[in-house]
């Protein structure tokens, strides 16, 4: 039998146009859920069986994984999810400006627009993360870009228009 995780990937890789609405609107209100309940208790350790908290949260065991999944790179102590089942025991401590930087890498806006945000990290906060985050879209180049009429850097000692630069 496939682990929870194995069943996730088959989940989200088999999607087609006609399930894939039925099953964001699924996941997605499930995170919304979930996450909302973290960040009303952000001090708190999320801890239980996986099958025992996918019931808390009212949503299917593999919904749940895919939650876990998401939020792996967001907590203290990743998880080797790979082999876990309903009985896996789970214990996460969330970061919450690492959780809210990936929540905008993602594109999560139903999620890092949550109002409880603004009592765990504050405006300032998440205006700084906000600001990192839009920085590290931002493509720079390695060198600065060559003139024409700078010097060739082949050291010719022509232009560059006149020497690398022609077409």
């Amino acid at each position: 039998m496939a682990t929870l995780f194995e069943q996730w990937q088959d989940l989200i890789e088999n999607q087609t146009q006609e399930t894939f609405n039925e099953f964001w609107e699924e996941y997605s209100g499930a995170e919304t859920k979930i996450y909302s309940d973290i960040l009303d208790h952000p001090d708190e350790k999320m801890t239980g069986k996986l099958g025992e908290l996918a019931a808390k949260y009212e949503v299917r065991p593999v919904i749940f994984m895919g939650f876990l999944d998401g939020i792996n790179e967001s907590i203290e102590t990743k998880q080797e999810l790979e082999g876990f089942d309903e009985e896996s025991e789970i214990e996460l401590k969330i970061v919450p400006e690492t959780l809210f930087y990936n929540m905008l890498k993602a594109d999560a806006d139903y999620l890092y627009g949550l109002e409880q945000w603004m009592d765990i990290l504050g405006e300032d906060k998440i205006r700084e993360i906000v600001k990192e985050y839009k920085a590290s879209k931002t493509v720079r180049r390695a060198a600065p870009k060559i003139g024409r009429n700078d010097p060739c850097p082949c050291g010719s000692g022509k232009k560059y228009k006149h020497c690398c630069g022609r077409n």
